[in-house]
């Protein structure tokens, strides 16, 4: 009897390989960091050989650590950061050009000349056009490579995020598919129909020929005949991360929603069957599709999430580790009116400036790192008020309680201080890799190794719910304040 499903969740820093038990129970847990390169300003590249060397050795790793065999791995599911984008060598597997990281701005000047389409783009993808998706990174790498469009042209190049990227390596060159959730990132896909569209193709000059295969995200999509081990098991579920971490909270009814505080933030509420477009900043994006059924979410992006920290840690250098942030950010009472505006590569949503740059506000001579510290964490915080204000107005629901996850999930003061910002109840699962556990239940589900949803939400269990506490009129002066600080970054120009 098969015992557990391999969920490989490669994330922007890191790929990561967790074997889940029935109960959605993670008994083991690989990760291999990955290194990140910032050619130019704006730009966020990395090897895409690099991460799919730093999967194969996380799969390895959690293989021989826990000492389960091979045949008792039901299938795997693989869940990924979403519009990086990865144009590799149909023939020989190479890749042609580094991968292009969600986060880099490199590609904004050909959104820039195709902002005439940007109403017929939104009603097809539900989407703004902004470098953050597929569709201008394809065609960069196209216009920086030698005879890129051409080789394209004939069919010698494949297109894929990373998901069609690891599937291609572990398929052996079999496969070139790719998943709804994150054909729906591209801005080349109608959400409507879930097909490719040759008139959105025609806007970005993209042959349909170098596009993956579009599957749902719980489908049996090639064996994995790469790994060095005599079984060959079964991919059976591919989905984008953030909509892997809604499926893993359990978000399965309309109105339910959680935040994963990665290196981005984002928001995701279930907005179920019939898609809705935003007209305050917020994306529309399939959430996942099972058994032919499209389930779809409204999302919010901020772009500045636990990388706020880690610019903290390595940029300021005012901590040695992300755990110092939360002990800092405690040992001051507030920040005495100080601002962070973590717009380092612009603002998300509602905004979506790419033009706006980092800024403190209120800094006085008293001002001090754990002054710092607490007004990084508290500006995290702030854009998340931000987007919910915006997805409550618009589906008129009002959220009743947010569940999250992510690395910066651990920080108990960031997630104190969401939940008296928000005023609603923050949930904490007992399972923080609900973007790994997402993967797997759509693999566990094609497969039966999971019965159905009703059973997966016995599962989810909660460990800590932070409750609001602050008085109204504090959360009042402290968000018009956050108001006047993003106004002020935002007329400051270069």
């Amino acid at each position: 009897m098969k015992k557990y499903v391999l969920a490989i969740d490669q994330g922007t820093t890191s790929s990561c390989a967790i074997l889940f038990d029935k109960k959605g129970k993670p008994v083991c847990l690989a990760r291999r960091g990955i290194k990140t390169f910032y050619p130019k300003p704006g730009w966020v590249e990395e090897s895409a050989k690099d991460i799919w060397i730093s999967v194969l050795e996380a799969i390895t790793e959690v293989l021989e650590d826990s000492n389960v065999n091979p045949n008792e791995i039901d299938s795997i599911g693989i869940t990924n950061q979403r519009e990086t984008t990865v144009i590799w060598d149909k023939k020989t597997g190479q890749p042609v050009y580094n991968a292009i990281i969600w986060q880099s701005r490199q590609s904004n000047y050909l959104c820039e000349q195709r902002q005439s389409k940007k109403d017929f783009i939104f009603k097809r993808t539900g989407l703004l056009i902004n470098p953050y998706f597929s569709a201008s990174k394809i065609r960069f790498i196209l216009d920086h490579i030698p005879n890129g469009q051409k080789r394209a042209e004939k069919g010698e190049l494949l297109f894929g995020n990373i998901e069609s990227w690891l599937i291609f390596k572990l398929t052996e060159g079999r496969v070139h598919a790719t998943d709804v959730t994150n054909a729906s990132r591209t801005m080349l896909l109608n959400i409507k129909d879930c097909k490719w569209d040759k008139e959105l193709l025609k806007i970005w000059n993209i042959p349909m020929c170098i596009l993956p295969e579009v599957h749902s995200s719980s489908s049996k999509f090639g064996y994995a005949t790469a790994l060095s081990c005599k079984v060959n098991i079964p991919i059976c579920g591919a989905i984008g991360d953030q909509q892997s971490a809604l499926f893993g909270q359990t978000c399965f009814s309309k109105g339910e929603s959680k935040n994963t505080y990665g290196t981005g933030c984002f928001m995701l509420m279930n907005i179920g069957d019939k898609p809705m477009l935003s007209k305050n900043g917020l994306l529309t994006t399939v959430a996942w599709k099972i058994n032919n059924k499209v389930t779809y979410a409204l999302e919010a992006s901020v772009f500045m999430g636990g990388a706020t920290i880690q610019w903290l840690r390595d940029g300021l250098q005012v901590i040695k580790s992300a755990r110092d942030s939360e002990r800092y950010a405690l040992k001051v009472k507030d920040t005495e009116g100080v601002y962070l505006v973590p717009a380092f590569v612009g603002l998300g949503t509602p905004y979506w400036d790419n033009d706006v740059r980092g800024a403190f506000f209120g800094l006085t001579r008293g001002t001090n790192k754990f002054h710092i510290c607490r007004a990084a964490l508290e500006g995290i915080a702030y854009q998340i008020s931000d987007s919910l204000k915006v997805m409550q107005s618009e589906t008129r629901i009002k959220l009743k309680s947010l569940k999250v996850d992510g690395g910066a999930s651990a920080n108990r003061f960031l997630m104190q201080f969401q939940s008296d910002i928000l005023g609603v109840d923050v949930k904490l699962p007992v399972c923080v890799e609900t973007t790994a556990l997402g993967a797997a239940y759509m693999s566990g589900l094609s497969t039966g190794f999971f019965k159905d949803l009703k059973t997966i939400s016995k599962n989810h269990k909660y460990q800590h719910i932070y409750k609001p506490k602050m008085k109204k009129a504090d959360v009042d002066k402290k968000l018009k304040g956050w108001d006047t600080a993003v106004k002020a970054a935002r007329t400051f120009k270069i």
